[in-house]
């Protein structure tokens, strides 16, 4: 379920805040699985290398990189050559 959510919650990013989704990669490896979220945005949130608090009101978001941080072993985020950003994330499975 936890994977799940994840995947939710980058794709989401991607599609709102990074100009829309371009790719999306997924492997499985020892630690668990490995997730790169492409999009169009060059902007690196700043709640990605957050303490992974939860907001203390509900203002239309702000739920999904604390739940990605709180999840997720590692989160790497880097600008594109082409434009734009991917997001890698592993997420433990056990």
């Amino acid at each position: 379920m936890d994977l799940l959510l994840v995947v939710s919650e980058a794709v989401t990013n991607a599609i709102r805040h990074g100009g829309g989704l371009a790719g999306f990669e997924v492997a499985l490896l020892p630690e668990g699985v490995k997730l790169s979220v492409h999009d169009y945005s060059d902007a690196v949130p700043s709640a990605a290398y957050g303490p992974g608090t939860l907001p203390h009101a509900h203002e239309c978001g702000g739920y999904g990189w604390p739940l990605i941080i709180r999840l997720s072993r590692e989160i790497h985020i880097e600008r594109r050559r082409a434009g734009g950003k991917t997001v890698t994330l592993l997420v433990p499975l056990s």
